[in-house]
């Protein structure tokens, strides 16, 4: 059930994206009076699934959920239909059109994702705020994977700047170490500052850590199951500060510990205001004790900032534009092969991956935000078969006053949709060796 509701997020966000982007190119090209034969979300590659012409143009919806597409009149798109460009130029087709009103036709899809983006930031700002758990507030430090103990850092350090730059969220950290190209992490060990040294070689394995630093919590009884531990007596809030004699302070202390260990008896002793009471407690099958551990973000408590409408609108710009910053650094890493950024491409797999398992609609707008900037920067590439090669191809003949001739469009055309075929079979190859690695 959980997979249905990340596809049925996916398909709704790109439904609503792909629909937006179209119509960017659609609006425009009908202000110049250009015809658009086609209006199809999905691909129509032999049938479609539902259509209907209203007026000159014919709307529908395709069986291929891999984009979408306006068909205009005059214009070498991914149709190739070379029979209709050896026509006489008419006065309703793209290609009759003036240089500049051909590019803001390309450039409509582009700049209707990269607005609806803004748009959404400054809506999720403003209906839920901003939450993020403050990276001074976690007083015992972290716990680290293998990949950060390797340059160094111990169980306990509390990173609080990158490269002399102040960590102000947690939550971002990692995304900062890698995309910003960190040198140097400064910690806090035992009250003492210290420089750790980031080799390059390593981002390429930070790329590829997931929970990287699990925030250090006390080992506090926040909620009682079922289980050997509540019918020994102990109580929400109390704290375990023993196990078999041995002191624990830390959740991931007494993990170490117990081990999991099945149908095992503990003596255990617990912090219940100013008392202490000890109880021996067997584990059930599993090895678990019958409670939950206090969470990180119930220890430290996010920070919430609440926007008027007035002030989400400039915080929702500032945040779609930084975004959008960090998108093309990673971008970037992909042609940088000592970051081994190509590893972690992904396709359909992963990108429904990042929507939650549970209805939630803020992140669903806000994952939807971002792949409206994802197809905005993948649009806008330079490459043919994208917009991007459509406004290099305009611009070229704006700048040399020369017109590329339509076999070349039309070669180029074809290329460019090799390109991105092959493309989008690497990354969703990735996906499937992704499946079988974990």
């Amino acid at each position: 059930m959980d997979v249905f509701i990340q596809i049925a997020q996916l398909l709704l966000s790109l439904s609503i994206l792909i629909i937006l982007h179209e119509l960017g190119h659609f609006i425009i090209a009908r202000l110049f009076k250009v015809k658009v034969e086609k209006f199809y979300l999905f691909f129509d590659a032999g049938f479609s699934l539902f259509k209907k012409k209203i007026g000159e143009t014919e709307y529908g919806i395709g069986w291929l959920p891999l984009g979408g597409y306006v068909k205009i009149a005059g214009m070498i798109d991914e149709s190739l239909d070379r029979e209709a460009m050896k026509q006489p130029p008419q006065p309703w087709e793209f290609r009759s059109k003036k240089a500049w009103q051909r590019l803001l036709i390309m450039l409509g899809g582009v700049l209707v994702n990269f607005i609806l983006a803004l748009f959404i930031y400054t809506m999720v700002l403003y209906a839920w705020g901003e939450s993020y758990v403050p990276a001074d507030r976690m007083e015992y430090g972290f716990r680290y994977d293998e990949t950060f103990l390797e340059m160094g850092l111990q169980d306990g350090d509390k990173i609080v700047a990158l490269d002399g730059k102040k960590v102000v969220k947690w939550g971002l950290i990692l995304h900062d170490l890698v995309v910003d190209h960190v040198k140097v992490i400064q910690v806090e060990r035992d009250g003492k500052l210290l420089d750790i040294q980031v080799p390059e070689e390593m981002i390429s394995r930070l790329l590829k850590v997931e929970y990287p630093m699990d925030p250090i919590v006390i080992c506090r009884v926040e909620k009682l199951v079922d289980g050997a531990l509540k019918e020994a007596g102990a109580m929400d809030g109390d704290r375990i500060i023993s196990v078999n004699g041995s002191p624990v302070k830390f959740y991931y202390e007494f993990v170490n510990k117990t081990g999991k260990a099945a149908n095992t008896t503990f003596d255990l002793k617990l912090l219940r205001g100013s008392d202490t009471i000890a109880m021996q407690v067997k584990t059930n099958d599993e090895g678990l004790f019958g409670f939950q551990r206090t969470m990180y973000y119930d220890v430290y408590k996010p920070e919430i900032i609440k926007y008027t409408l007035l002030q989400s609108i400039p915080a929702g710009i500032k945040h779609g534009i930084d975004i959008s910053t960090s998108y093309l650094k990673q971008l970037k890493m992909l042609f940088q092969p000592k970051t081994k950024a190509y590893e972690e491409l992904g396709g359909f797999i992963k990108i429904g991956s990042i929507f939650p398992t549970t209805w939630d609609w803020e992140r669903f707008w806000n994952m939807t935000a971002f792949l409206s900037i994802i197809l905005a920067i993948m649009n806008i590439l330079p490459i043919p078969a994208l917009d991007g090669g459509h406004v290099m191809f305009t611009l070229f003949e704006m700048i040399t006053g020369r017109k590329p001739g339509d076999k070349f469009l039309e070669y180029a055309q074809i290329v460019g949709m090799v390109l991105l075929l092959s493309l989008l079979l690497y990354a969703n190859l990735n996906d499937v060796i992704g499946l079988f690695n974990k």
